[in-house]
């Protein structure tokens, strides 16, 4: 049986004085990919915020441990190097940095230690192909011009890249056409055979999910999680919807 990797206890977070998560709790074993499921403005994406250490989501009571260790009172930065990864719903733009020098950088902070050109150029060019992704992207600014669909993929790269023990995918499939989400599929479903990865992947869409194998299906309503099922359980939600799940 998996060691529990992620366990969320009576978490409570709030925003300027707003509480928006209110009790929430939640264990994902070690290798396993969970669904996060919700009506929109429930606080799905506060919970990744939370998880990743975003400085503007306030942890008021409760506690985060992962892989054994409490990183409640960590910053991102120490997260992310211990192997928690954020895809964004809505990724920033940033000028004057390559997607290429932003991952190298990335990986290098992670690792500790200079990676060679070659090598990272090498496995850059075989990454980027699993995603259909032409190589000139790489040394273009970050997000910058780059289509909904564009940033999604530029976000499965630096997952694929980096290689964290847990990432927490946030609305990947908002805004795709079908051939897009085929290929964020393709890329996740990468992730778990170089990896074994755990994965927490948050929608409120079961199209990203038509592909990949899940474990564990969590329903947030109102800032807690109002009940964990079973694949069956995405179905069950298409068919009567979320507040059936109260």
């Amino acid at each position: 049986m998996s060691n529990t990797l992620l366990q969320v206890k009576d978490l409570h977070v709030g925003v300027q004085d707003k509480e928006i998560l209110n009790g929430v709790n939640l264990e994902i074993p070690e290798g396993e990919t969970h669904v996060l499921m919700g009506p929109n403005g429930t606080g799905k994406s506060t919970l990744g915020y939370a998880l990743i250490g975003h400085p503007k989501y306030e942890v008021t009571e409760g506690s985060i441990v992962f892989n054994g260790e409490d990183i409640t009172e960590d910053g991102a930065d120490e997260r992310a190097k211990k192997g928690l990864f954020l895809s964004f719903q809505n990724p920033l733009e940033v000028p004057g940095v390559s997607l290429s020098a932003f991952i190298k950088s990335a990986l290098e902070q992670i690792k500790g230690e200079r990676v060679k050109a070659w090598d990272f150029k090498k496995k850059l060019h075989a990454t980027m192909d699993v995603l259909d992704m032409d190589y000139g992207y790489a040394e273009r600014d970050l997000n910058v011009g780059f289509s909904g669909g564009e940033k999604k993929k530029a976000e499965i790269l630096q997952l694929l890249m980096l290689e964290p023990k847990f990432a927490i995918l946030d609305e990947t499939d908002s805004g795709l056409d079908v051939d897009a989400v085929r290929t964020v599929s393709a890329g996740i479903d990468e992730y778990k055979k170089r990896t074994g990865g755990t994965l927490l992947i948050i929608t409120h869409s079961a199209r990203i999910l038509e592909s990949l194998e899940v474990d564990k299906v969590h329903v947030m309503i109102e800032g807690k999680i109002a009940k964990d099922g079973g694949r069956d359980l995405v179905d069950e939600i298409n068919d009567k919807g979320f507040e059936e799940k109260e």
